[in-house]
């Protein structure tokens, strides 16, 4: 079943001779629980098009339809309670609260919404993350890779519609690397999350089942690989 879905989706910065094309006309479209990466160099557009996806930028042409909505037509306020409950986002830096432990960290989305939490996916999720015994801990008080482990716990939550992850082992070590890189594979096989990666680390991105590359903002190769 289709979950996502760009239609010559395009990004220009600038105007007249001195416009920059970030993204040139994508189509693209993901299946629910598929985990794909995007590669590609710097400048390829890779970063432009997350922003995009997440709705923390606006495409200057085409549509993004997201479990059938257009975002791209979604007001400010409309578009930040969407991405805050369809779209999940795991970046390089973590991006936690520091003066909330670990338990406020993972459940920030649905309190900012104001939702009561469901107690037994939070106890699941925590378990499987290895996170139970680290839930009253600051984020200054947890390793790069534990840190990392709250932020895609914060990211599945919600049950999101797509999962966004921006370089997610950019500032890791190869152990705790392999480590998320596991625990997105799980998120997508175990709780059939849709998985969209940006990597620019060619041994990262043929963990994913498809690997979508991207040179001057156009897409130049999509292939599913075999794990």
């Amino acid at each position: 079943m289709e979950i996502l879905r760009c239609t010559n989706l395009t990004k220009t910065y600038g105007q007249g001779q001195g416009a920059i094309t970030a993204l040139d006309h994508v189509n693209l479209s993901l299946e629910r629980g598929s985990f794909t990466a995007v590669a590609g160099a710097s400048g390829s557009g890779k970063s432009t098009l997350l922003h995009m996806l997440g709705g923390v930028d606006r495409p200057t042409e085409g549509n993004i339809y997201i479990e059938d909505t257009d975002i791209s037509t979604l007001t400010l306020e409309q578009l930040a309670v969407f991405r805050r409950r369809k779209v999940g986002l795991i970046y390089q830096f973590y991006n936690l609260i520091p003066t909330l432990n670990v338990r406020k960290n993972i459940l920030l989305p649905i309190l900012l919404d104001g939702q009561k939490p469901d107690e037994d996916r939070f106890d699941q999720l925590v378990t499987t993350l290895g996170l139970s015994d680290r839930l009253n801990h600051y984020p200054r008080e947890l390793s790069g890779g534990q840190q990392q482990r709250a932020a895609i716990a914060r990211s599945l939550i919600y049950q999101p519609a797509i999962l966004l992850a921006d370089e997610p082992t950019g500032n890791l070590d190869r152990r705790n690397s392999d480590e998320t890189m596991e625990l997105l594979q799980l998120s997508s096989q175990q709780y059939k999350q849709t998985v969209l990666l940006i990597t620019h680390d060619e041994k990262t991105a043929l963990r994913a089942d498809r690997i979508i590359t991207l040179e001057d903002g156009k897409i130049v190769s999509d292939e599913m690989t075999r794990r």
